[in-house]
């Protein structure tokens, strides 16, 4: 039976700015896009459908930095964050997240480069001529308004403006297009962090008298909850929690992300009971805050012009046209189908110390002209991307994007005609 439609009139769509690198999404990535293509000279506009920048850095009220890079502008914001820090952790860098301060920080970087932005905007469409794309069409309180550019760089994590203009993916795990599990995280406050446990990762263990608590998790909490994370936050106090957990969920999908924040709301109480039962110095905590948003840590992987592999990763290899270097974490795949680890993870052993590179051309996908990807929805394998995922990574590639976009912009080429050896001396 066909679907039940309804015709939308055609109408005209005015042009709300034109600019040479449009960037989509204000996470790691796309802020470290702007900032890099604006610092190159480039006239840059953000669009985030978000009322704050950070994407999971800020609105996913992210823990901490995982993972590093060799990327400058990395370095520069884990410096300035420093300096802003009070509380516990005042006086030293760190790698805890303040997620208020952060956002003022991101701002402030945005706005001494020069790059605009403009939040509450949902971008819905990509503006094509066969295949090249020109902007998109956006959504806002201000009405439906279209914004082109000469190069438009898609950090949206799952790569909905590549994706509708016609980059080839695959969604999930190759094999069977699963996907790594969605979190809300969430911070309690009333912790005595003297005598508190902090499980930075799922192979970490702790014995009390009433049991191992990762043990106790898998059973006492409701699944597919079943596990602790525990991290330091920088005010006295207050930690914040990884423990929340849904399985099956598409995060290209409104519907998915809908459940998604539902059964991770229903789990906090029922964690905060448990913390408090069972996790010393947890005795008297409470929730004071969970994101404003469900953490999405896998979804599409495009096509581009070449495919980085764990392999690739796991030998450290040094692509020619390498556009993040010093790039390391662990394959951190999270259960696919419930709890903790998947059997594919490794987060305390990975012989790879040396940190990887992340070639240009996997930020280049395939058929579509203007375009360049930068975050998680690069083109990489399920295993590679449970590695390149993480924040520090990804803020890299868009440093890297964005330094590209604006030579490209320079030289009035495609981001594929520039010389990529004059952005790695820049980088």
């Amino acid at each position: 039976m066909m679907a039940k439609t309804v015709r939308e009139p055609a109408r005209e769509i005015p042009v709300a700015a034109e600019v040479d690198v449009l960037v989509i999404g204000a996470g790691p990535a796309g802020l470290g896009a702007a900032i890099a293509a604006a610092r190159s000279g480039a006239k840059v506009l953000v669009l985030e459908q978000s009322g704050m920048p950070g994407g999971v850095s800020t609105a996913g009220l992210m823990s901490h930095w995982t993972g590093t890079s060799g990327s400058r502008l990395y370095r520069e914001v884990l410096r300035r964050s420093a300096e802003m820090n009070e509380g516990e952790l005042h006086g030293r860098p760190v790698i805890e997240i303040d997620p208020e301060k952060l956002k003022l920080l991101y701002l402030e970087m945005l706005e001494e480069a020069g790059a605009a932005l403009r939040l509450y905007t949902f971008v819905s469409e990509p503006v094509m001529e066969r295949d090249r794309i020109l902007g998109v069409i956006a959504e806002s309180k201000s009405g439906r308004e279209a914004f082109l550019a000469k190069i438009v760089i898609d950090a949206s994590g799952d790569g909905d403006v590549a994706a509708k203009a016609g980059v080839p993916y695959t969604l999930g795990r190759e094999e069977d297009h699963k996907m790594q599990p969605a979190t809300l995280m969430f911070k309690v406050a009333g912790v005595d962090t003297e005598r508190a446990v902090f499980l930075p990762s799922f192979e970490s263990t702790y014995e009390t008298p009433k049991g191992e608590l990762q043990a106790l998790a898998r059973e006492k909490l409701p699944h597919p909850a079943g596990h602790v994370l525990l991290y330091r936050s920088t005010l006295p106090g207050i930690v914040t929690c990884n423990m929340t957990n849904c399985t099956g969920v598409d995060g290209t999908k409104a519907e998915d992300l809908t459940r998604a924040e539902i059964v991770c709301r229903r789990q906090i109480y029922a964690i905060e009971a448990f913390l408090r039962e069972y996790v010393p110095g947890y005795e008297n905590c409470y929730v004071i805050s969970a994101a404003p948003m469900v953490g999405i840590r896998e979804t599409r992987h495009f096509e581009g012009r070449y495919t980085l592999t764990g392999e690739d990763i796991l030998a450290a290899r040094t692509f020619d046209d390498w556009i993040v270097r010093g790039a390391h974490f662990n394959f951190d795949v999270h259960n696919l189908d419930g709890a903790g680890l998947d059997r594919t993870g490794a987060q305390k052993e990975f012989p790879e110390v040396g940190g990887y590179t992340i070639p240009y051309r996997s930020l280049l996908p395939k058929k579509i002209k203007g375009l360049m990807l930068a975050g998680r929805n690069i083109s990489g394998t399920h295993m590679a991307h449970s590695n390149f995922r993480v924040m520090p990574i990804c803020l890299a590639m868009g440093e890297g994007a964005g330094t590209c976009a604006a030579l490209a912009i320079r030289d009035g080429v495609d981001p594929d005609g520039i010389d990529v050896r004059e952005a790695q001396a820049l980088l």
